[in-house]
């Protein structure tokens, strides 16, 4: 195997990873709606961090505030297993191809990464953890996963930039 193939399977693979692996959120977001929204309802009402918390006048309160974001979450989590997956299905049609059509395949993928990148890092990093403080709740704190999930995507964004 020449080291391009093996680097371009790499990619491919990563892509793919990332993409099934937002198909199964979305999937159990939307499946186990009740369970995963009172994750989001926490974290927007921010009732759960330290006693003496002076950050909590920016949580939010209305149950149709929490409903929108959960959703917006879950739309967010389809849409960017849709551009994963169809960006890895165009890098397996493109493998062997020369290097501008493995470029080009990469579209969907770079997207979806992108999409990846909008709802980890600053979804849940920027604005569930430092703007409605998640890392002081002890109970529904999901920065160890976003810090997880936003590492394989941006090791996955690396591979795709470096792939010939």
């Amino acid at each position: 195997m020449k080291k391009s193939f093996q680097a371009r399977l790499g990619v491919t693979l990563a892509t793919t990873g990332c993409g099934l692996l937002s198909l199964v959120i979305a999937f159990g977001n939307m499946t186990d709606y009740g369970t995963n929204f009172e994750f989001v309802r926490h974290v927007l009402m921010m009732d759960t961090l330290f006693p003496n918390s002076t950050a909590t006048y920016r949580s939010m309160h209305h149950p149709l505030i929490h409903h929108i974001a959960y959703i917006a979450i879950i739309a967010t989590e389809a849409i960017m297993a849709f551009f994963l997956l169809s960006g890895a299905y165009a890098l397996i049609r493109a493998i062997k191809s020369e290097s501008d059509t493995f470029q080009v395949a990469k579209k969907n993928a770079y997207t979806g990464i992108s999409i990846g990148i909008l709802l980890w890092f600053i979804g849940f990093m920027v604005i569930g953890g430092e703007w409605f403080s998640m890392w002081q709740s002890q109970s529904w704190n999901g920065l160890g996963s976003a810090d997880r999930i936003i590492t394989f995507f941006m090791l996955t964004y690396l591979s795709l930039l470096i792939s010939e």
